[in-house]
């Protein structure tokens, strides 16, 4: 099975995460971010992936800390569950429509960390939770999962429906990229051999 688990402990947090790649969607989901567990939620529900999360962090600061370390900790997971990536498609891009809004997510499992984000709200807040720690996650999750990840909103209104574009998109893009590709017949997908 693929799957991995991570914990990871500073001064301003404490997370634990566990991945299933090939799970079936559940989520058990806890960071004390309300908006942040809705997010991976349907990151693990359109992913299919399996995700537990738990998260102790220092809300009494903001979100900041807590957001960005749940990236790095389940980046971590999911490079350590895709192993050496042998028969992995490895490419993966979606359209991801919600409601009005549009985004295009593309993702290549490299193991060259990169993030392309080219989205924008137009509310500093959803919630209680800071739009700009969208990207903050994303960062961190693209730098720890070893992936190039390129992220876009082509048009869109609403905050929310912009945010779950792009986590849906990313689940999505993911799932594909992940996914066992039996005409690769177990090789890395790559002519140098590794990635």
């Amino acid at each position: 099975m693929r799957s991995a688990s991570i914990s990871r402990r500073t001064a301003e947090t404490d997370v634990s995460v566990s991945i299933d790649l090939d799970g079936t969607g559940k989520a058990e989901i806890s960071t004390g971010v309300g908006f942040l567990d809705h997010m991976l939620e349907l990151f693990a529900r359109h992913g299919l992936f399996d995700v537990t999360i738990k998260v102790e962090g220092d809300l009494h600061v903001d979100q900041h800390h807590t957001t960005e370390d749940t990236g790095i900790a389940l980046g971590q997971a999911v490079a350590k569950a895709l192993g050496d990536k042998r028969g992995i498609a490895r490419y993966a891009d979606i359209h991801l429509p919600m409601d009005e809004t549009l985004s295009r997510v593309a993702i290549d499992i490299s193991g060259r960390p990169f993030l392309v984000f080219r989205t924008s709200f137009r509310v500093e807040k959803i919630g209680q939770f800071d739009t700009e720690l969208v990207r903050e996650f994303f960062q961190a999750f693209a730098m720890n999962s070893g992936l190039t990840l390129h992220v876009e909103t082509l048009y869109g209104e609403n905050a929310h429906h912009i945010a779950e574009s792009l986590f849906k998109g990313v689940a999505r893009s993911l799932r594909k990229a992940v996914a066992i590709d039996p005409r690769e017949e177990g090789r890395v997908p790559s002519t140098k051999g590794s990635l």
